[in-house]
């Protein structure tokens, strides 16, 4: 029998996630540890990529020490990781910084400024697919390093995104895939290489980046040394992998036109699979190149989700976290259940759960935050908690309805992420997107399975990518209840304005010294 298990790894933004399949897509063990972020400043985000290997490390070991299996039948190593890495090495690979800046770190606006005020925003829109706050995205990042610290950005051989610097440290070779290169800001979606216009307009050398494969691409077989660390034999193949967005459309399904998903994480997004990017005159939407070959991402997000309804736990549900405790179950379980007392609607409360800056479908402004609206001394607990949950729909459901409107039909929304373990929370989802909701056995582990399907289709372990229809099994459906449409039909637009209406205010209260 040949080598018949995959090793993937999930670096999401609070740390790795380490998974082990067998070549039935069977999970045999998992394994998460955590990795911290420091802000030094105002809009600087940054973490230390020693971090991220020892939880490569540990994670490996734990989930090996846990299923006993032949090592020498691993078939491959692969990745998803959290985009707009850019850490920097010497020729041997070296670390330069002890940290690193992560893709939320927004000191770089001014650099951003300078590019796309020459270029034009439409311009740049149409060549990269990008439409975040532009600060988020690396080559603004590496401008900033360049200006601020330029000794460093003169040493530094190549920026690694923040797979590529394990695989890196795993084989010894600097490359990257086009997932990871969607998110630098200055390469060209449609040609699949560099933007001469916008790399120059940079000040940034095409050699600062490594080069750039398809995320299948076996970057290379496991070194002697890290092999020692990780307690495995050398010679394993190591497979690019991707970003975390299209690994996790890949692990959700959306593998091939026309299917759709959405994600509740820290932070969150709608997803649809296409066979060219979706360019829109009227709202921006972010287009990555997929992991899937020859396909695209088409994908809007919101910069915080899954993040407020933990804020509403820590902050608003002290009872319910005292009882779980006692009763040993999750704190969101007793949420769901207060939530469940409150009506839709919430009494007419209303969640703004732009925490971080809002998303693709607001204004972009960093100083973006939320709150409740229309909260008054009739509102109990469970109209707070439940309108939280609102909130974070609301957020998903204008992106939902901004594909229907560019002509995606969206009968049914895959599900994945924490959100999904709760059947309320589906619901109202299914009532907001006016979609059948569907949620399969994958759950979280929807980009670990991406990053596992990358490494079996890369080593031909599987044929492609529609494996995933094998691999996975739906466990649940909620349908839209047309009542219920109709009232969240209503709020839809309210929680537009109403965050439009805030973010002028949110920044004058930033210059509150």
């Amino acid at each position: 029998m040949g080598a018949s298990y995959i090793l993937a790894h999930d670096m999401g933004t609070g740390g790795n996630k380490v998974v082990l399949y067998n070549n039935e897509g069977k999970l045999l063990g998992k394994s998460f540890h955590p990795y911290k972020t420091f802000y030094p400043q105002s809009r600087w985000a940054e973490q230390r990529p020693l971090d991220w290997w020892q939880a490569i490390v540990d994670g490996t070991q734990k989930v090996l020490g846990e299923v006993q299996i032949d090592k020498s039948k691993i078939a491959a190593i692969s990745f998803s990781g959290h985009g707009m890495g850019n850490v920097p090495v010497d020729e041997k690979g070296n670390l330069l910084r002890d940290t690193s800046m992560v893709w939320f770190d927004s000191r770089s606006t001014g650099q951003a400024e300078k590019v796309i005020d020459k270029i034009g925003l439409d311009k740049w829109y149409k060549i990269t697919g990008c439409a975040f706050e532009p600060a988020f995205f690396t080559g603004f990042k590496l401008m900033w390093v360049k200006e601020n610290e330029p000794q460093l950005f003169n040493k530094t051989h190549v920026f690694l995104a923040t797979k590529d610097y394990i695989v890196m440290r795993l084989t010894g070779k600097f490359c990257t895939d086009y997932s990871d290169m969607s998110f630098t800001g200055l390469f060209d979606i449609n040609t699949r290489e560099f933007s001469s216009d916008l790399l120059e307009l940079a000040g940034i050398p095409r050699e600062k980046f490594p080069s750039v494969y398809p995320s299948t691409h076996v970057a290379g077989e496991l070194l002697p040394g890290p092999a020692q660390e990780l307690d495995l034999p050398p010679g394993i193949p190591v497979v690019l992998g991707g970003e975390d967005v299209p690994c996790t459309a890949a692990g959700a399904g959306v593998v091939s036109e026309g299917r759709i998903y959405a994600y509740i994480g820290t932070s969150g997004w709608v997803s649809v699979a296409s066979p060219q990017p979706l360019i829109s005159e009227g709202v921006r939407i972010p287009n990555i190149i997929h992991v899937v070959p020859g396909m695209y991402t088409p994908q809007m997000g919101v910069y915080s989700a899954g993040s407020t309804y933990q804020w509403v736990q820590d902050n608003i549900c002290h009872q319910e976290v005292a009882a779980s405790k006692s009763l040993d179950i999750d704190p969101f379980n007793l949420m769901e259940l207060e939530a469940a007392t409150s009506p839709v609607g919430a009494n007419n409360l209303l969640f703004l759960s732009t925490f971080a800056g809002g998303g693709t479908i607001h204004e972009n402004n960093p100083d973006l935050k939320g709150g409740y609206v229309g909260i008054g001394p009739t509102h109990t607990r469970a109209d707070l908690v439940r309108a939280a949950m609102e909130g974070v729909s609301l957020d998903l459901g204008l992106l939902v309805h901004e594909f229907k409107r560019l002509g995606i039909e969206a009968p049914e929304v895959r599900l994945v992420g924490g959100g999904g373990k709760s059947r309320l929370w589906r619901q109202i989802l299914a009532d907001v997107f006016d979609s059948r909701v569907i949620m399969t056995n994958i759950g979280q582990e929807a980009a670990a399975l991406g990053a596992a399907m990358i490494g079996g289709v890369g080593v031909g372990l599987w044929k492609d990518f529609t494996v995933v229809d094998e691999l996975t099994r739906m466990v649940s459906v909620s349908e839209p209840r047309p009542e219920k449409v109709a009232i969240y039909a209503q709020m839809l637009p309210i929680f537009k304005d109403a965050v439009a209406q805030i973010s002028g205010v949110c920044s004058r209260l930033a210059t509150v010294e």
